[in-house]
């Protein structure tokens, strides 16, 4: 069983700055490529950002395509999400996810969620 929980959200004005953390635990963890994922209130969870299981490759939503970076401590247990220059549209639950396999894009493809963590962007 892979858990994950999510840390690091709160409250930021526009233009500014907040990193992420998930904290993955479980006896496969390493093997997994992981993502992150969102849902602002009456919309459905869109991808944001993701990396391949040994950190070769990362890719990104087009919506924050230049201001977010995905990475990957060393060991492979926890999963940051930098995000800078936020916009109030950025605001939303983000979810950690891991996949053992599929296309990283697309939700289906995560066998494990976080709890999610709670960011939201003033103007």
């Amino acid at each position: 069983q892979v858990q994950l929980v999510e840390s690091g959200g709160g409250l930021v004005q526009a233009g500014g700055s907040l990193r992420l953390s998930c904290a993955a635990s479980g006896p496969t963890i390493r093997s997994y490529s992981m993502g992150w994922f969102r849902q602002a209130p009456g919309k459905e969870r869109d991808f944001v950002a993701a990396i391949w299981w040994n950190g070769g490759s990362t890719y990104y939503a087009d919506s924050v395509k230049g201001r977010f970076t995905i990475s990957r401590a060393i060991a492979k247990t926890t999963v940051y999400l930098q995000m800078n220059s936020l916009k109030p549209e950025d605001t939303a639950v983000y979810y950690c996810a891991a996949s053992g396999s599929g296309n990283l894009v697309n939700r289906d493809s995560y066998d494990y969620w976080g709890q999610g963590t709670q960011v939201t962007v003033s103007s």
